[in-house]
This record gives structure tokens, C-alpha cells and sequence, in this order.
């Protein structure tokens, strides 16, 4: 089972409308009547604004068209007043058609650039705030028109992304057109010039916070001259000229906090900074290798200043800033969101700090999730992404949130976290805090929250947790949003929680199933994100014999289907191959493997999956395949759609492929050749070949696949001398006698026993006299060491002590002694058809002392009581009179001591079903 971790928040959105979630309402205790009708046009105004309040843009405008009394409401100024387009495709005419609302719009926060250049169009002249993510296509050209339309802008960020294509130019711009600005924060610029930063110092008089994060060159002497600032922050920023910047930065006469982290920043600078910054209070430098790796530095000399690094006790540094507060250390932030009685100036310098601790550790926990951080993680990190998870800074929330779901992976392919990073969050009341997050009525909280959430329930530890203090019924709840970022998180928390079978039943009984089928059918082409954690999610439920048949009602065949045939997306595609094989597997107990094979398209879509060039899309397809071949229309269903042809080209391309690709390839060909037609198509279009290929395996997985194969086509004689031609009987006795597995060794036995019954003779001898003799032999060595292999295969489950008390008892006891020790378990899963058991019967009779106890061998296993199929086999058996031959072999004097003990097991397993159905 599959699972998925992510890093960060997906890229575009496509539409959105809120589905919050609110908790029950005791209406018992309220003394609320449940059954009165509420007339909603008669609550009062105040009430229906803060409803308003919850709901996304979209949805204040859509509830604002439901009467008049509404849409005079839904205009209020006071729910326009910050706009969030991040989860949207907001273009141009979106923008326009909301520009009536938006004339008192002060703060916005958008998403990529086709949200940037529909920004001019809302018409908000008035805005104070911009806040952009995913800004790497913004130009020079988009900002500077935003700059010019938005003269009373206060606050410009841009990032985390790299603003790759916007240069010193624009930051001229914004210093001529926003002559306001008081933060200015860009991420990824290539150059920031001299120049541009003059134009702010000149221009922008009351600019008092400035980020160049992440920068290539940024002029650190020009820095200086930017009189009015009081913070500093270039984490990230490369080429810093350090003999430079302390002197220059040392002349601000307000600098009260400046970030440097993950710099090569050195002790020499940072004692120059603290020694020549009057007014510097907080000094950042988390993850700067050069001083960090100088073990004479002295933190403590740090002049009266607080530094903060990964070598400091930073909740201790912390405290100390706050010399009224005796709380816990690690609750000094919470302590100062609660007192009354603040120091603006004070309370500016602390927002900073939780802004800048949330954007540097989620970028440290980014890059380095492993590197000798361990300590640090376990120690502080975790501790302080809780700490700032609990800001009424909505955007540190979110990052605190998303470092939480960043810090804690080791692998995102391979899907594994840090067991210990997990299990701190979890120990410091983490999982409580995050589902409280998620409750939240704004959506980048909720699908932080969920992303948190979801990587972290990858411990099993943890995953106890979330679902014991309900964060299923939660996940599940988020899952129907129709905020498709929060509808995926929720999507992929589902799906971590669905590894293994704790968590199954929880997730069907809280509506998760149908939840994430809804999700398939309402965002079918809305990103590889959503679909891929929704596909993967139902693929691990429809493991479960009841989720999958909950699956199957809410619709979830036809979406899968769907996913398979239409979308182009391979994680996609790979998880709807997947669930659909899941869905097949429970043949024996439901009806969804003929489901899925009658719904339009689906093998189609599955055959045409088994060519794509993503080797996990071929192998859930083909394992797909392979559960489907059980079903007997499905078996013809999947030759007619060209299977045969495909799985054949599979095997043929999959020498080198995984063991996984392997196995379900030989699988698949396995389920197809129970049907002779199949069986004869599978060796005519070459695969006899292949399937030898993968019989040589080491890995027992294939090779056993590979024998089951072999086995039936076997059983067609034209098939069974390729497999002599192509080299196969070697293959199959080195299985028969060296493999690990009991099956695989059976398998190839009883293909090697079909091979030389004396069926294939004729086919062989056809052609001219010179070729018939060469032919013959040739088959004469295949035949001699093939017997010789499976009468040693026989005689590995012999006891000659057992076998002789058996022959001279009639006490079932020494019969059931025999049986246990010959039984192989997995045996009892096959199904033979009454072609196949009338092969066997018939070779009881065969010249052939090898042959004979072969045939009773594997009659044995077919009919033991407890195996699934041994019913089917004993009624084939009576049907074809087979008890008056068993009753001779048994009874044969030239027949070897196990053939008639295994003759005489088999008639006692007829006796015993023949019982069962009087009964």
C-alpha cells in the first residue's frame, strides 16, 4: 500500500468554495427544537455578516444572489476588506466581475501569475497589502503595473518562491509609486542594485521592514542608506560582502532585529554587528555553517543582544526578551499574545520574529531535513513550530503549519518520515493543535493543517493519535470541501491513515469513502494532486473485503474508470490501476470483479496502461489485469481488447524491470492461459519465452508467478514442446528442485508432468523423418531428466515410517498423518477446470510410476477438506468417475507405495465433501 508525503502546498488552484466545518450541536442541552424550520431571512444583520465572514469570496457572492436584503449585506465594506484569491484561477473576468466589491479592499493575498495580472482589473485602489506566492512567472512589467495602480500600497510580499524575473527595475518603480511602503519582502532576485535600494531610501520614507531573501547579490552598502528601517532581513541571500555590510548596517539608527540565517555569515561579522548596531535587539543566524562550525566563538558575548542560532537555547533567548513574563519558556510567545498592557514598538519587533522563525525554519526544514539537525529538531523545532502555530498571523500560522509537515520527512518517494520528529509533535500536544487549525473557517489554515496532519499519521504512533482524537471524521469532512487545496490535503491524510487495516472501518463509518469518490467526480481534470491522493486513498480501503463494496455502491468503479481512461497524469493513473486491482481481488466474496469489468472502457483503458512508459503505471495494470483474469467473461473480455498481445509485450520488456513489474506480468499471462484459446494466443504471439526468462528468477515472488504460467500453458501440447524448444525444462527442473517456495516447485512439477504425459509426442513428430528423429531425441533426455526431477519433488514430502503404517492400516489416523505432511497450504487457492482434473485422472493410468504418483499428488492437494476450491474439485472428480480409477490405483500392484497412498487419501477427501453435501 502506497503512500505519499509532501513538502509543500500545490501549485494552481482551480475552484473554490468553503465547506467548513463546525462542530455538532447539542441540541438537547440548548433546548433548541430540532424539528422547527429556521426562516433565515429573518436572522438579524449582525448575525448574517458573521456568517458571511466564514465563507470565501466566491461563496459571499453566490449566498449575495439569493435575495436582496443578502446582496446589500453581501456588499458590506467589513467583508471586503481582505480578499484571499490563493485557492482560485482568478483571471482577468473573475477579477472584473468582483470589482463593484472591492473598491474598500485593503489587504489581498493571490497565487501565480495569471492572479497577479488580474489584480489590476479588481479596481482596488485603495489596497494596503499584497501578498503573492508562487511568483516565479511575475515580471518586471506585471509589478510595476501593479506598483503604479496601488500608489497607497503599504505592504508588498512576494515569495517564497524565486521572483527570478523581476529585477532592481521594478523595485525602482515601486519606490516612485508607493511612496507609503513600509514592508517590502521579495524572494529569489537576481541583482538587487544599488540604485533600487537608493530609490527606496529616497522615496519611501516610512519603510521600516526589508526582506531580500534568497538573492543572489544584494548590495550590502547601499542596505545603509535606508535610514528608516528597523528590520533587516537576507536569509538565504549569497555574495554578502561581510567586510562591508557590519560597518554600513551598523549606521541605521533604528535596526532593532536583522536576519542573516543561512548565510556564511562568520564569528567576525556577527561580533562587528553587535558591537557597532546601537539599537540592533535580535540577531538571526539559524543554519550558517561558518559560524557554527568556529568552536571558539562565545554565544554569550553577544554585548546585551539576543542571537539566535541552532547552537542557542532560542526559547531561553526568547524569555529573556519578555522580562515580565515568568511563564514556561516555551510559552513566551502565548504569554505575550495575552498580555493587556503592550509596547507598540515592542510588539512590532516580536511580529517580525515569528515571521521571520517560521519562514527560515520551513526553508531550513526544506533543504537540510536530515543533516545533523536531529538535536536541534527534536529539542526546539518542533516545540517552536507549535509555539508559532498559535500567532494571530494567519501566513506564520500556515508556514508553522507546513513546517510541521516538512520537517518530519526523510523521503518523499519512498514515503518515510522521522519516527521521532513525529512522535514529538505528537508529545507536545501537536495533533490536538493542528485538528483545532483545521477547524478553522479560513481555507490556506485547513489545508496546511491537513497537509501537517497527513504526513505526520505516516508513524503509525501518530496515526493512532489523529484518529483517537477524531481526525478522521475531520479529514473526512475537509475532503468535501470545495476548496480543492483542502479537499486534496484532506484527500492525502485519508490516504496515510488507510495503511494497514486499523483505520479502514473508521474512515468508511465517518463517509470517507464516498467523500473522495465525490472528489474523482468533482475535480476530474483538476490536477494530478487532488485525483492521485483520492485514487490512492480508495486503492488502500478497497483492500477491505466491506470498504470495497462501499467502493463499488457511492460510484467509485465508474470513477475509477474514468481516471484510468481519461486522465494523463502516471501518479494518477498508477493509483486508479491499483484501486481497480484491489477492487477485482475480492472475487470470492463480492461481485466488484465483474463490476469493474463491465463497466465501459475499463479493460480497454487497463490494457492500453500496461504500454505506458511509467513502470508503477504497467505494474498496477497489469496486477489489475491479473485479478480481473479470475472472472471467466472478464478472462475473454481482457483477449478481446488485445491483452494477450499486450501482456506478452510486457513480459517481453520487463527483464529488467522491478520484481513487482515482474510478478504481475506473469501474473496477468497466468490468469489469461486458464482459457486454452488464451493459452494458445499466449504462446503463438511469443510468450512462452519471456515467462522462461522470468522462471530463472531469484526472486520467488516471480518465478513462482512465472511456474503458474508455465503450468497451464503447458497443458496445450503445441505449448508445451515450445517450452521444450525454447529451453524451459531446465528452467523448470532447476524450480522443482531448488526453490524456496512449495508452490513454485509443485507448479513446475506439474508443468513438467504435463509436458511429458505423451501428449506433446505427436505434435513433435511432425515434419520430416531427419527432423522427427533429432526431435525425438532430444525429448527423450528432456523426458528423463524432467521424471527424474519430479520424483524427487514427490519424495521430499515422503515418510517412508508413515507411508508403510498407512499401507498397513485402515485407521485415518496414519492417512492424516500422511496428508499434513504431503499438504501444500497455498495449494488449496487453485482452481483446476474439468479439463484439467481429467488430465490428471487420466494420467493415473499412465505407463509411468513417476507419473502416477505426480497425478495423486496433485490430486491430493486439490481435494483436501478446507481449501478453497477443493468442493469444485471433488464434484469435477465424481462427475468424471474418477473414484473407480483411484480405487485401482490404489489397489495396483505395480503402482510405487505413495501413488496408492495418495489415490487412497484422495477417495477418502471425495467421501468427506461427498458427506458435506447430503449434510
Amino acid at each position: 500500500m502506497n503512500r505519499r508525503v509532501r513538502r509543500k502546498v500545490t501549485r494552481k488552484g482551480k475552484e473554490k468554495r468553503n465547506a467548513l466545518y463546525t462542530p455538532e450541536v447539542e441540541y438537547e442541552e440548548s433546548g433548541l427544537d430540532q424539528t422547527r424550520d429556521v426562516d433565515w431571512t429573518r436572522l438579524p444583520d449582525d448575525t448574517v455578516i458573521q456568517l458571511f465572514q466564514c465563507l470565501n469570496y466566491r461563496d459571499r457572492a453566490s449566498l449575495s444572489s439569493t435575495c436582496k436584503a443578502w446582496r446589500i449585506l453581501g456588499r458590506s465594506p467589513c467583508l471586503w476588506s481582505s480578499l484571499d484569491l490563493r485557492a482560485h484561477k482568478c483571471d482577468a473576468a473573475i477579477a472584473a466581475s468582483l470589482a463593484t466589491r472591492c473598491a474598500q479592499v485593503k489587504k489581498l493575498r493571490f497565487r501565480g501569475v495569471d492572479s497577479a495580472d488580474a489584480i489590476i482589473s479588481l479596481q482596488a485602489k485603495g489596497l494596503q497589502e499584497i501578498s503573492g506566492d508562487y511568483c516565479r512567472k511575475i515580471t518586471d512589467s506585471t509589478l510595476c503595473v501593479i506598483a503604479a495602480r496601488h500608489e497607497l500600497l503599504e505592504s508588498l510580499q512576494l515569495g517564497p518562491d524565486f521572483c527570478e524575473r523581476i529585477s532592481s527595475d521594478a523595485i525602482k518603480q515601486i519606490a516612485l509609486c508607493c511612496p507609503r511602503l513600509k514592508k517590502l519582502r521579495l524572494s529569489g532576485l537576481r541583482d538587487v542594485e544599488a540604485d533600487a535600494i537608493n530609490a527606496l531610501a529616497a522615496n519611501c520614507q516610512n519603510l521600516t521592514d526589508i526582506g531580500f531573501l534568497d538573492c543572489l547579490v544584494v548590495d550590502s552598502a547601499a542596505l545603509g542608506n535606508v535610514k528608516s528601517v528597523r528590520f533587516l532581513s537576507l536569509a538565504g541571500t549569497s555574495n554578502i560582502n561581510w567586510n562591508v555590510a557590519p560597518h554600513a548596517w551598523s549606521t541605521l539608527p533604528n535596526l532593532a532585529g536583522l536576519d542573516v540565517s543561512r548565510t556564511d555569515i562568520g564569528p567576525i561579522s556577527v561580533s562587528s554587528l553587535f558591537s557597532g548596531a546601537k539599537s540592533l535587539q535580535i540577531l538571526c543566524a539559524l543554519n550558517c555553517s561558518v559560524l557554527e562550525e568556529d568552536v571558539n566563538f562565545a554565544a554569550s558575548n553577544t554585548k546585551g543582544k539576543l542571537l539566535l542560532a541552532l547552537f542557542t537555547d532560542i526559547f531561553k533567548g526568547l524569555k529573556s526578551l519578555f522580562a515580565d513574563i515568568t511563564y514556561n519558556e516555551k510559552s513566551s510567545f502565548s504569554a505575550w499574545r495575552e498580555l493587556r498592557h503592550k509596547n507598540r514598538s515592542f510588539d512590532e519587533l516580536v511580529i517580525w520574529l515569528e515571521w521571520t522563525l517560521s519562514h527560515t525554519l520551513l526553508r531550513i526544514a526544506e533543504t537540510n531535513p536530515q543533516q545533523g539537525l536531529d538535536s536541534f529538531w527534536l529539542k526546539q523545532g518542533a516545540s517552536l513550530f507549535l509555539s508559532l502555530m498559535q500567532s494571530s498571523q494567519e501566513d506564520v500560522q500556515e508556514r508553522a503549519a507546513t513546517g510541521l509537515a516538512t520537517f518530519v520527512v526523510i523521503d518523499d518517494e519512498l514515503a518515510t518520515v522521522d519516527g521521532g520528529r513525529a512522535e514529538a509533535v505528537m508529545q507536545d500536544g501537536g495533533i490536538r493543535q493542528l485538528l483545532d487549525l483545521a477547524k478553522s473557517s479560513r481555507e490556506g489554515l485547513q489545508a496546511e493543517a491537513a497537509k501537517a496532519l497527513a504526513n505526520l499519521s505516516v508513524n503509525s504512533s501518530v496515526a493512532k493519535a489523529v484518529a483517537a482524537e477524531g481526525g478522521i471524521t475531520l479529514l473526512a469532512g475537509l475532503a468535501r470541501s470545495m476548496n480543492r487545496l483542502v479537499a486534496e490535503e484532506a484527500a492525502g491524510g485519508l490516504w496515510n491513515l488507510s495503511v494497514g487495516e486499523e483505520h479502514k472501518g473508521s474512515i468508511a463509518e465517518a463517509g470517507g469513502v464516498k467523500a473522495l469518490v465525490d472528489l474523482i467526480f468533482r475535480w476530474p481534470t483538476g490536477g494530478d494532486g487532488v485525483l492521485e491522493r483520492a485514487a490512492g486513498a480508495l486503492a488502500n480501503l478497497a483492500a477491505d473485503d466491506k470498504c470495497s463494496m462501499e467502493v463499488a455502491q457511492v460510484g467509485g468503479v465508474h470513477a475509477l474508470v474514468m481516471l484510468a481512461r481519461n486522465c494523463k497524469f502516471e501518479g494518477v493513473q498508477e493509483q486508479a490501476a491499483r484501486a481497480l486491482a484491489n477492487l477485482a481481488a475480492h472475487g470470492d466474496s463480492n461481485s466488484n470483479n465483474a463490476a469493474v469489468g463491465q463497466e465501459a472502457g475499463a479493460l480497454e483503458a487497463l490494457v492500453l496502461l500496461t504500454k505506458s512508459t511509467h513502470e508503477g503505471v504497467r505494474q498496477e495494470a497489469a496486477g489489475a489485469l491479473w485479478n480481473l483474469s479470475f472472472d471467466d467473461r472478464n478472462r475473454e473480455a481482457i483477449a478481446a481488447a488485445g491483452g494477450v498481445e499486450a501482456l506478452v509485450a510486457l513480459a517481453q520488456s520487463c527483464a529488467n524491470a522491478s520484481p513487482g513489474l515482474q510478478e504481475r506480468a506473469a501474473g496477468a499471462l497466468w490468469g489469461l492461459s486458464v482459457s486454452e484459446v488464451n493459452s494458445i494466443a499466449i504462446g503463438r504471439e511469443g510468450g512462452v519465452a519471456p515467462l522462461i526468462a522470468l522462471a530463472r528468477s531469484e526472486t520467488e515472488d516471480v518465478h513462482e508467478t512465472a511456474a503458474g504460467a508455465l503450468w497451464n500453458l503447458a497443458f496445450n501440447p503445441g505449448n508445451a514442446l515450445r517450452i521444450v524448444e525454447e529451453g524451459g525444462v531446465p528452467a523448470l527442473v532447476h524450480l522443482c528442485a531448488s526453490s524456496a517456495s512449495k508452490m513454485a516447485r509443485f507448479m513446475a512439477a506439474l508443468a513438467l508432468a504435463y509436458m511429458f504425459d505423451g501428449r506433446m509426442d505427436e505434435v513433435a513428430l511432425i515434419g520430416t523423418s531427419s527432423e522427427s528423429g533429432g526431435k525425438a531425441a532430444n525429448l527423450d533426455g528432456a523426458r528423463r531428466m524432467a521424471l527424474k526431477h519430479i520424483d524427487l519433488f514427490i519424495l521430499m514430502f515422503s515418510n517412508p515410517q508413515a507411508y508403510t503404517a498407512a499401507s498397513a492400516s485402515c485407521a485415518p489416523a496414519a492417512l492424516v498423518q500422511v496428508t499434513e505432511a504431503a499438504r501444500i497450504q497455498e495449494a488449496g487457492h487453485l482452481r483446476c477446470s474439468g479439463a484439467e482434473i481429467g488430465r490428471f485422472v487420466s494420467m493415473l493410468r499412465n505407463p509411468s510410476s513417476i507419473l502416477k504418483a505426480c497425478a495423486a499428488f496433485a490430486l491430493l492437494q486439490f481435494t483436501i477438506p478446507g481449501g478453497r476450491h477443493a468442493m469444485h474439485h471433488s464434484r469435477l472428480l465424481q462427475n468424471a468417475g474418477a473414484a473407480r480409477i483411484l480405487r485401482a490405483a490404489a489397489a495396483a500392484a505395480s503402482a510405487p507405495l505413495e501413488a496408492k497412498i495418495f489415490a487412497r487419501i484422495v477417495l477418502r477427501n471425495l467421501e468427506h465433501h461427498h458427506k458435506e453435501v447430503l449434510i
